[in-house]
């Protein structure tokens, strides 16, 4: 069974086929929270209603469904998944590049739509799990080298030990309840001393 409450944006310009994806959809626990027919509309829908998964047609007045899944992915609004007539190679890698994570050819079958939206779907949350993970990493990062100038700092003004420098930035923060980051910040603003 789908994730319940999965919200999908459906951008499909032929006006049946957006009403047979919104009854498939509806049917199958999906909600769907807007549909238009113009790559452009989806592109504010999708920034304005935050979907889980956009369902995008590549051949669309306005913007063309890859442009609109290069913006989406882009700007990390929602997973797409491209539903289309097209079959050829030359399309799929492009969907690929712009960040599509499924790809499902017209005319489509429940069967095939269902497990494309669940793979777009995991796709996408891992995707924004390993995001966040690379900035706590970064973060991480930018803090060590802060707290490495500060050290330098206080060993080449303060004549401190490497052990002692890090021991003063260290104390001070649980002293002052604050990042070890923000303490190291003060050091080379030249405002704390030991």
């Amino acid at each position: 069974m789908v994730a319940v409450g999965l919200r999908v944006l459906i951008a499909e310009d032929e006006a049946i086929i957006r009403l047979d994806l919104r009854e498939t959809l509806e049917e199958e626990g999906y909600e769907v929270v807007a549909e238009t027919g113009r790559g452009d509309e989806a592109i504010e829908l999708a920034r304005e209603l935050r979907p889980d998964l956009a369902v995008l047609d590549i051949g669309m007045p306005g913007m063309d469904g890859l442009e609109a899944a290069r913006l989406m992915v882009g700007e990390q609004v929602c997973g797409v998944l491209i539903l289309t007539a097209f079959s050829q190679r030359e399309l799929i890698e492009q969907a690929r590049d712009a960040g599509a994570l499924a790809y499902l050819v017209k005319p489509f079958q429940k069967s095939d739509l269902v497990p494309a939206l669940e793979l777009a779907h995991a796709r996408h949350s891992e995707l924004q799990a390993l995001g966040g993970e690379v900035r706590t990493l970064e973060e991480r990062l930018e803090a060590r080298k802060l707290i490495d100038r500060a050290k330098g700092r206080l060993m080449d003004v303060n004549g401190l030990t490497e052990s002692d420098a890090f021991s003063f930035i260290q104390k001070r923060a649980m002293n002052d309840r604050v990042r070890m980051k923000d303490v190291a910040q003060l050091v080379l603003d030249g405002e704390l001393l030991p």
